[in-house]
């Protein structure tokens, strides 16, 4: 199996790595592409174009223009201990061990604005470029017909050394409109987490959900989880699988209380 996940808006560049392991981008010829449109718009073009303060647009300014198509451990840290959102905390890749790393580098990828697919253990470049951005390049008006059918064509050569390839889709809505649907050939199993918000009602909510899909990896990985039904189990922070709510294609999960 395949476990997609979503990147991060928040990054930790500072910390040193927990593993020396690293492995080089895929998709490096694309981000440097996309950089090169990144570089000549003015911090008021990227603020306008991103949603940013102008603190933020002249930071990421900054990152374009240094931004470089080489990758060491001295200039770039692996993608899985660089994002530094609610799934990535529910990860935590830091306290993985190297097999379990091993693991995750095998089956999970990140899916990324810049860089198409990143790998847990790819080196990356801090950056800013949302997948919904409505960047315009030359391949189209945005990031989705900039990267067309080229992150399904990834996931189609990495699934198909398996007997029965299953996609496990515990991206957002926004990150995963970029897999094109119509050329991606193994099967799609979503995962849902939902909370309990009183009188019977349960209920999607967001930070919360990010979380649990974080969790969700962390519980794979150290399972080794080969089939979609070997995720039923999962109950970290007080999820439970719902079989009466739950299809082959769609796996839900719900608590009563969060974990304190």
């Amino acid at each position: 199996m395949l476990f997609l996940i979503s990147p991060a808006k928040a990054l930790d560049c500072e910390s040193p790595p927990t593993t020396a392991t690293h492995t080089q981008p895929l998709f490096v010829s694309q981000a440097a592409e996309l950089i090169e449109v990144l570089k000549h718009r003015s911090p008021q073009e990227i603020a306008s174009l991103m949603g940013l303060s102008d603190a933020l647009a002249g930071l990421n300014v900054g990152r374009y223009q240094a931004w470089r198509p080489k990758f060491s451990p001295k200039t770039a840290k692996q993608a899985v201990l660089t994002f530094n959102g609610d799934v990535y905390e529910g990860l935590d890749a830091k306290t993985l061990s190297e097999a379990e790393l091993g693991w995750a580098q095998d089956h999970l990828c990140i899916l990324s604005g810049l860089y198409g697919v990143l790998r847990p253990l790819d080196l990356m470049h801090a950056y800013r470029l949302e997948m919904g951005t409505r960047l315009p390049t030359a391949k189209g008006r945005n990031l989705y017909q900039f990267w067309g059918s080229q992150i399904a064509d990834y996931l189609n050569q990495r699934a198909a050394a398996d007997a029965s390839p299953v996609v496990i889709n515990l991206a957002s809505d926004e990150y995963f409109k970029a897999v094109d649907k119509k050329a991606l050939k193994p099967r799609v199993v979503r995962c849902v987490f939902e909370e309990h918000r009183g009188g019977g009602q349960y209920k999607v909510i967001s930070f919360m959900a990010k979380r649990a899909r974080g969790l969700m990896v962390r519980y794979a990985v150290q399972r080794r989880a080969a089939t979609p039904e070997a995720l039923r189990g999962f109950d970290a922070e007080g999820y439970a699988w719902q079989p009466a709510l739950s299809t082959p294609d769609e796996l839900v999960f719900r608590r009563d209380t969060p974990a304190r």
